[in-house]
């Protein structure tokens, strides 16, 4: 299954027979005050700064998240996406569950975007999927419902296959839902990445849907992080995932090595130029830091 997004001026393709696609996540205000204060000011700056150093990490696809005390969504979501847009030329991942906020974005994007997200809950469904079907988006579906994130792996995948069926009866296609089968951390739960990738395989197997994943939460509360991070991240593009969201610079070494023993790099092509320019950057060992 193939999903195409879009900027103005260059296409991407997710599938599971290409290489994966990374979704560059630092575009989110959670945890960066410098992010926060700017958005607040109304300085974006620091969001064309960011967007142009993922892209150079090699980031395919940007997300863009502005939800934090003190902002204003509705005004401040579509301003950012033109800084963004203007910056690079990476389609991006709009991440916003306000309507009114999300609406204003769609509606100055240039292209297709991926909208992220929305979940099985009833109010989402009936917010967000008419929105991506009015705009030509795609969308991020998120196996969470009105009971929350499930602790089962079948109830993951029963909440894929309504999200895809509700979107279908609106006329938007399969290959335009990416599924989410979420992740949750290790150090509350020691099967919650047994369960998240037993989910991902189903999706997978029964559905054909490209997938998404913030592999980073597996490791929530535990030292080393980015081992376990890299660990996970392999083993869930092993299993089905197509298009993480991640911190590109810190995941790219990790992802194209795993892309090279699926099969994905003709001739190690791909490994092989990054190989060459980290080692011209002095950055061999930066991906086990």
């Amino acid at each position: 299954m193939e999903t195409r997004v879009s900027s103005a001026t260059r296409e991407v393709f997710i599938t599971d027979e290409g290489p994966t696609v990374l979704i560059g996540e630092r575009i989110n205000p959670s945890g960066k005050k410098k992010l926060a204060e700017a958005l607040k000011s109304g300085d974006f700056d620091v969001v064309r700064r960011e967007a142009i150093a993922q892209v150079e990490a090699g980031a395919d696809i940007l997300d863009v998240n502005v939800v934090c005390p003190g902002v204003e969504e509705i005004a401040v979501l579509p301003k950012v996406v033109e800084k963004v847009m203007a910056s690079v030329d990476a389609p991006l991942c709009i991440d916003i569950n306000n309507p009114g906020a999300l609406k204003e974005a769609l509606k100055v994007y240039k292209g297709k975007p991926i909208v992220n997200s929305v979940t099985g809950e009833e109010n989402s469904l009936n917010e967000i999927l008419p929105l991506v079907k009015e705009y030509g988006a795609a969308v991020i579906g998120l196996t969470i419902d009105e009971e929350g994130i499930p602790k089962e792996s079948d109830r993951r995948v029963a909440i894929a296959h309504k999200i895809i069926e509700r979107a279908g009866s609106l006329g938007i296609p399969p290959e335009d839902v990416i599924i989410d089968c979420l992740a949750l951390t290790l150090g509350a739960d020691s099967n919650a990445g047994l369960l998240t990738l037993e989910a991902i395989r189903r999706v997978k197997q029964e559905l054909g849907s490209n997938q998404t994943l913030g592999a980073s939460n597996i490791s929530f509360g535990l030292p080393d992080r980015n081992l376990v991070n890299l660990t996970f991240l392999a083993m869930a593009i092993s299993s089905g995932v197509t298009c993480p969201t991640v911190d590109v610079a810190k995941v790219r070494p990790a992802v194209l090595s795993t892309d090279l023993i699926l099969g994905r790099d003709r001739f190690a092509q791909r490994y092989m130029r990054s190989f060459r320019q980290r080692k011209s950057q002095g950055k061999l060992s930066a991906v086990w830091r």
